[in-house]
């Protein structure tokens, strides 16, 4: 008989204590991160914020705010140590599961048009482009646009 070794892999909501985990996953992954003041910020104005864990190990997260029935994913980040591994997809189907439960129509997010990574796996996840932000992100050299990508949802009623 052959043991084979199954990663433990859990979606769960972030905490304060999480946040110095969180934080060296986005300065890790961003040329222009986040600060640990907006995190914090987030917690405390009740934004859905969930990590990712593998063997209890935070290696990413998903923050999203809801008004009424739409949602805006702000922020999806994967540790670049364990992308490519389908946990992003994980965490998005997490998230996209918990919006049509709670009654959400649409998902919205914005991704820089240089992320091709990000627009592959939004595109597999049937998001379309709706829009344009023009000079939204920080960039080396400026600005860069942002597109704006919309996920329309089934609020829960199939």
């Amino acid at each position: 008989m052959a043991l084979v070794w199954q990663p433990r892999i859990d979606v769960r909501c972030m905490d304060r204590g999480d946040l110095s985990a969180v934080l060296a996953i986005e300065q890790s992954a961003y040329s222009f991160p986040w600060s640990a003041g907006i995190f914090a910020d987030c917690l405390r104005v009740g934004y859905r914020c969930h990590v990712v864990t593998e063997h209890d190990q935070i290696c990413g997260y998903a923050i999203h705010s809801r008004a009424l029935d739409e949602a805006h994913l702000l922020n999806l980040c994967i540790s670049p140590a364990r992308r490519r591994a389908g946990l992003a997809s994980l965490l998005l189907d997490y998230l996209l599961r918990e919006l049509m439960v709670a009654g959400v129509d649409r998902l919205f997010l914005e991704v820089r048009p240089s992320n091709k990574a990000a627009l592959r796996l939004y595109a597999q996840h049937q998001f379309e482009k709706i829009g344009r932000r023009p000079g939204y992100y920080p960039a080396a050299e400026g600005r860069e646009d942002a597109l704006v990508l919309l996920r329309h949802l089934d609020g829960g009623r199939s």
